[in-house]
């Protein structure tokens, strides 16, 4: 169907667009009540028949974190290495957490809302971004558990902590947002799709400095596998979230990895590219999710 322009009421011009033709996240915005709407029910749809409710935002961290904690830091004596081992360990599994969680379930969004992509046109980019801001609802929790527990740490607030922190959790933010979109839409034509980010966000627990230290990795492999290493953006990410909440990644020499500031940078410029390029191949393939669907 080519584009169209019918008189509306009161001589009003309204404009039929092509499905597939819209103006992407950009109209993502200007929908914030139908984004609004859908958040509401997917939360709904989540804790359905729940008795704790969002209260399990508050669990799952505080289990997944007595997990690590006991396994890696107590029995294999990670915490005699790394000074506070707890926050350590913890703020990086609070953003990795939200990263997960939202690739997750922005893999699953279109398809799982196969009957509304059929029967009504809106912006499918609506699904993914969902998707991400239930994942921050969920992050709300995490975030309060680790502030109180760095401040019982000794952590003392300082100005560069909260920039450390927005930056850290910005390129996150973009990476899920840009592989959620990629992802998505892959997944109506290929449905191992889901398989796939299931195992690769298994990877993803153990190639960012959380459960152990970046010095580990400098002190133990070739310097091209730290190379390589570093040039993952969520390592920095995760390192900035740690300079946020961390003490001994502020004052600890050893600990701190070097040009953390500008990785963080070139990360969040990697991680933007990486949000266009979903968007970009989310617009071209969703053209075709109703006859898929």
């Amino acid at each position: 169907m080519a584009r169209d322009v019918r008189r509306g009421g009161a001589g009003r011009a309204m404009t039929l667009v092509e499905p597939g033709l819209g103006g992407g996240l950009v109209e993502v915005f200007r929908r914030r009540y139908l984004l609004r709407l859908l958040v509401r029910r997917e939360l709904r749809a989540r804790y359905k028949g729940s008795l704790l409710g969002l209260g399990w935002s508050y669990v799952r961290p505080t289990v997944s974190f007595a997990v690590y904690f006991f396994v890696v830091g107590v029995f294999l004596q990670m915490s005699d290495l790394i000074e506070d081992f707890p926050v350590h360990l913890f703020a990086g599994m609070v953003l990795i957490n939200f990263f997960v969680d939202t690739v997750h379930a922005a893999t699953r969004s279109v398809t799982g809302n196969a009957a509304l992509v059929r029967k009504v046109y809106l912006p499918r980019e609506l699904f993914p971004s969902a998707s991400l801001l239930v994942s921050c609802v969920h992050l709300l929790p995490g975030l309060l558990i680790l502030t109180a527990g760095a401040a019982l740490a000794g952590w003392s607030f300082s100005p560069a902590a909260p920039a450390a922190a927005l930056l850290g959790f910005a390129i996150v933010a973009l990476l899920a947002a840009g592989l959620g979109l990629f992802c998505a839409a892959v997944n109506v034509f290929l449905r191992d799709t889901e398989q796939v980010v299931d195992i690769l966000t298994i990877v993803v627990t153990w190639s960012v400095p959380m459960i152990y230290s970046w010095v580990q990795v400098r002190d133990h492999a070739p310097a091209w596998v730290l190379d390589v290493y570093l040039a993952n953006p969520l390592v920095p990410a995760v390192a900035l979230f740690q300079r946020a909440f961390w003490e001994p990644g502020v004052t600890g020499p050893v600990e701190a990895l070097p040009g953390l500031w500008e990785r963080g940078l070139v990360a969040l410029a990697v991680a933007a590219a990486v949000c266009a390029f979903g968007q970009w191949t989310f617009a071209r393939l969703q053209r075709r999710f109703v006859e898929e669907l």
